[in-house]
């Protein structure tokens, strides 16, 4: 017999996926935490370091320590796919600690050269804040297996939370 949409159907295999969405909800808590960041080591609310990259602590290194966590608690941390999605973690990582953090140091170095030198003269400076130190890189790889370990061992995918509150029927 062919299941039913509502209990088989794309979207609620999307909302039981609980690794994907807890390494997501892991990304946006690293991300509003440089908010806080930006608080207390400036003492500004800039909303803005919401939507850029950079910055303490690294949502990308979250993103993906939290999935590969998630894939280990998952499937077992022996699994190849453990062993695959350690190994896009680490490129990540070191992609935003080495790659794109000096990219955005020779970014600052242009940056500071006069305007006069290029023809034509540039109407914005290049951005600047592209990679990560390596402390915001661990932060974040701290953040994402703390975040996404809690979330499945506590309270499963957001399916199972839903079912949970009664907000859909149980399979």
């Amino acid at each position: 017999m062919i299941g039913s949409p509502l209990t088989d159907g794309p979207l609620i295999q999307l909302l039981d996926n609980g690794v994907l969405a807890w390494a997501l909800i892991a990304c946006g808590l690293a991300q509003l935490g440089k908010l806080l960041v930006e608080l207390v080591e400036h003492g500004r609310w800039r909303p803005a370091v919401l939507f850029e990259t950079g910055g303490m602590p690294s949502s990308h290194s979250a993103l993906v320590t939290g999935a590969c966590a998630g894939i280990g608690w998952e499937l077992g941390f022996a699994d190849p796919l453990f062993a695959f999605s350690c190994t896009i973690a680490f490129i990540v990582m070191y992609d935003a600690s080495g790659v794109r953090r000096a990219a955005g140091l020779q970014a600052a170095r242009l940056n500071a050269l006069p305007g006069s030198l290029w023809t034509p003269e540039p109407l914005a400076q290049l951005k600047e804040s592209l990679g990560h130190t390596r402390s915001e890189v661990l932060a974040g790889s701290l953040i994402g297996p703390a975040i996404a370990l809690t979330g499945l061992a506590l309270a499963g995918s957001p399916l199972h939370i839903a079912q949970g509150w009664g907000w859909l029927p149980l399979a």
